[in-house]
């Protein structure tokens, strides 16, 4: 999909998500759009694979007939359809009955059919438990179909409904239904609701800058350095995934079978549910992902609790956007936990380390992690202090880079990257200041494609330029009391040019001849004036 044609399905999203959301508020509307957007891609992909598989069987019907062909050939081939669906599940790894396709949903919203909301509330529960090998409970649970939003009565909501789907479906007839502009669509529209939500777009939105800086750095490690070639990267975690956008770009950085599964956990509903569909609709089967609703610091997931080494998780990459300085209470027996013990308890303060430390577990020996935090993890003190010094003498922190501020719709602070291995090779550690590499933008700064690629390159080839990038061996940081503040070592500043204190001060010389000679004429002149001197 072209820029331009991404640009104008965008646009013309936006608009009928701004014209249509009426006394909903942008979040609330976000999930009934979305959410269509979500089943517009499951039925024309389904309806697509199915019209190949059965071939010329296939009704052919005319212009004029608005029924789904593949409701017809359900309704003359009931013996058959069990076998079908065996087959489409082995194929497509999922099901959807014909009353349920965006296009039989879209002919009763044109139509106004008065059992709109009842078919909706029926389809979604189809999709979520029998669609899917897999269940996806609670994947529609944000979507409440009887809210007085819509409507104060079950007709005026089932009307409002009616013109919402008609909208979209209209809207979006005139562009291609391919799954990739669909998700590139989806993706746009995730970002334009970030940016009206303001700091709760933190929850569920990295900027696509960011996150493809993130891929990239994790991405690069997975290289053969003899062929170029990328390994397979067999796990990949982020436990922290809103919406699923980062977990994405490193599958599209690698392509569609370069990951074995992704592993993701997000604690709020809303966005866990966002992750979920974003998934399956970026051509994700749902036998290669699994997206877990839970708290990350409490690890509150069995997968993640397995203590004997043969199986417990090994990821070759995590990658993470956590909360910024997330305020926590942490209980006595954390204190003791696997993902801790060894490095400490971060403060309640500040539970960035907590999420480091998390991520840091499940990474492999010879994975990489790429995780965004605050700038505080580089030098604030305390028991961070001591989480950070016993990181840098293991070898485990690689690369410190720093980023412009404003760069998130969540807040305005300048954030750093740490990227972090079990095995490093190189014993000093890369400071990348890339602080004034950006471009201005109305409400949030900018990283364009060549302020990342600077990024990316100076970190895989660990180039240094003045007042950019440098290389710092150990022995210096702990000079510097094992402090990360990029200032200590990459500074930003311009020096200010030398001065010639000898040429300045023959200036100055001069400078008070001419004035004592200018002086003494002037008052030569008041003399013959008869006017007394200054």
């Amino acid at each position: 999909m072209t820029k331009d044609q991404l640009s104008q399905l965008g646009k013309t999203l936006w608009a009928i998500a701004d014209d249509l959301r009426g006394a909903m508020n942008a979040d609330d509307f976000r999930d009934y759009m979305l959410s269509f957007l979500f089943l517009r891609y499951l039925s024309d992909n389904f309806e697509a694979a199915a019209k190949k598989e059965l071939g010329a069987d296939y009704p052919q019907l005319a212009e004029n007939d608005r029924r789904s062909p593949l409701a017809v050939w359900y309704a003359d081939n009931a013996g058959d359809v069990s076998a079908f669906e065996r087959q489409m599940r082995r194929k497509m790894h999922y099901v959807i009955h014909p009353d349920y396709l965006w296009s039989s949903i879209y002919e009763r919203a044109r139509t106004q059919d008065a059992e709109l909301l009842q078919t909706l509330e029926s389809g979604f529960n189809y999709i979520e438990n029998q669609s899917f090998a897999s269940t996806f409970q609670g994947l529609f649970s944000e979507i409440n179909l009887n809210s007085e939003k819509l409507g104060r009565t079950p007709k005026a909501r089932n009307d409002k409904l009616c013109i919402i789907i008609t909208k979209i479906a209209e809207g979006i007839a005139q562009f291609s239904t391919d799954s990739d502009i669909l998700g590139d669509a989806y993706e746009y529209l995730i970002g334009q609701f970030a940016a009206g939500s303001g700091k709760k777009a933190g929850e569920f939105y990295t900027p696509q800058s960011v996150s493809t800086i993130l891929s990239r750095i994790v991405t690069l490690d997975s290289q053969d350095p003899a062929t170029g070639k990328k390994k397979k990267l067999n796990n990949v975690l982020d436990f922290a995934c809103g919406s699923g956008s980062l977990l994405l770009n490193v599958r599209n950085q690698m392509g569609p079978h370069g990951v074995g599964k992704i592993y993701g956990q997000e604690k709020n509903i809303t966005t866990y549910n966002l992750a979920r569909m974003n998934m399956l609709l970026h051509g994700v089967k749902d036998s290669e992902f699994e997206i877990r609703h839970g708290d990350s610091l409490t690890n509150d997931w069995d997968l993640l609790n397995e203590m004997n080494p043969a199986r417990k998780l090994q990821c070759d990459a995590v990658v993470a956007n956590p909360p910024f300085s997330y305020r926590w209470q942490p209980n006595d027996a954390l204190g003791e936990d696997f993902r801790f013990k060894n490095h400490g308890l971060a403060p309640k303060s500040a539970a960035d380390f907590a999420f480091l430390l998390h991520g840091f577990h499940f990474l492999g020996d010879e994975g990489t992690m790429a995780i965004i935090l605050p700038h505080g993890v580089l030098f604030r003190g305390g028991v961070e202090s001591r989480i950070r010094t016993k990181l840098l003498k293991d070898g485990h922190i690689d690369t410190v880079i720093g980023l412009p501020s404003n760069l998130f719709f969540s807040t305005g602070i300048p954030v750093c990257i740490l990227v972090l291995k079990k095995c490093k090779k190189p014993d000093d550690v890369l400071f990348i200041n890339a602080s004034e590499y950006f471009e201005k933008g109305k409400r949030q700064n900018l990283l364009l494609p060549e302020h990342i690629e600077k990024i990316v390159d100076t970190y895989q080839y660990r180039k240094e330029e003045e007042r950019y990038a440098r290389r710092v061996e150990i022995e210096e940081i702990e000079k510097n009391d094992y402090n990360l503040n990029l200032s200590r070592y990459v500074s930003t500043a311009e020096a200010e040019p030398e001065i010639d204190l000898a040429s300045v001060h023959a200036r100055l010389s001069e400078v008070e001849k001419r004035i004592t000679e200018a002086s003494a004429k002037h008052n030569q002149y008041l003399k013959e004036l008869g006017l007394p001197p200054v």
